[in-house]
């Protein structure tokens, strides 16, 4: 099992340069295997559309929350780490233009030594994707074209697609990845992110790894059962796709350990709460203590 960590957004601190220093660098010393940032672009303020990770149906956020840009959170936290992997956990796919994220992507693998893994999900927010011009009913096809489109462009010479929204010939975009794929091209982890069936679908047809939220047990269960049949069905390999799931680091047990093996995860990404700088470390360097030191 391998552990990944979020930042507190919610304490406001995402964004300040010495905090997520000192707290991506103890992550990486103490044996975390990545650090996530999230992503919105804007927060429509009073936003009415319905956050579907929670019973509330609000984001566990302020809408104020300074949330940076998470490519350029995680660029900088390639300044000042060594082996910790760097993902977006989630990055808004259909806001971003596949041509511009390709490259930006690749950029950050390249100076990082490779050690980028991009998540990418369709958005929840209504008023989040009208503000960057995307209609709400498109941004499940836009997700594909965008995976499609920036893996045409890191593995060809001179990439190429066609599709209803994007399409390009014979671009070349460098640098490309310093990672390949199992075929060997040069190529950045894609992981999806959501909790629809869509997003099982879209992970197993086109996903190195699918990350879930706000999932039940069944519902779960039933997710694992459609991300596999849409691999089998796209002659994929289901088992090659990692399944990323969540806690909370301050009140994660044994036995929430046990069940994420059980279901088969690759790691779980548990997330932080408090601002205060030293309680975070400690409960870092504690969970590492409990989790990660003893299993090697």
């Amino acid at each position: 099992m391998q552990f990944g960590i979020l930042p507190p957004y919610r304490a406001g601190v995402a964004a300040d340069p010495g905090w997520m220093r000192a707290f991506a660098r103890h992550a990486e010393a103490v044996g975390f295997e990545s650090v996530y940032a999230v992503e919105h672009v804007v927060v429509r303020a009073g936003y009415a559309q319905r956050y579907p990770y929670a019973p509330s149906g609000r984001m566990p956020l302020p809408d104020d929350c300074p949330i940076p840009d998470p490519l350029e959170l995680l660029a900088y936290l390639a300044g000042v780490t060594e082996r910790v992997v760097l993902a977006t956990g989630i990055l808004v796919a259909p806001e971003h233009h596949p041509v511009q994220l390709a490259k930006r992507v690749a950029t950050v693998d390249v100076l990082s030594g490779g050690r980028m893994r991009l998540g990418v999900g369709v958005g929840w927010m209504r008023e989040e994707l009208e503000a960057v011009g995307v209609p709400f009913a498109e941004r499940g096809r836009r997700t594909d074209e965008v995976i499609e489109a920036v893996r045409a462009l890191w593995s060809s010479g001179e990439g190429s697609y066609r599709g209803e929204h994007v399409s390009f010939e014979g671009l070349i975009s460098r640098p490309r990845p310093v990672q390949v794929d199992g075929d060997g091209r040069p190529a950045v982890p894609v992981h999806i992110g959501g909790h629809s069936r869509a997003a099982a679908r879209r992970a197993g047809r086109l996903g190195d790894g699918f990350q879930p939220l706000g999932l039940d047990d069944e519902g779960l269960a039933d997710r694992l059962r459609v991300l596999h049949a849409a691999a089998e069905e796209a002659g994929r390999d289901p088992s090659a796709i990692e399944l990323s799931l969540g806690g909370p680091l301050d009140t994660l047990g044994p036995e929430d350990v046990a069940r994420a093996e059980d279901l088969g995860a690759t790691r779980l990404v548990v997330s932080t709460r408090s601002g205060d700088l030293s309680e975070v470390t400690e409960q870092l360097s504690a969970f590492a203590e409990r989790f990660i030191a003893p299993r090697g």
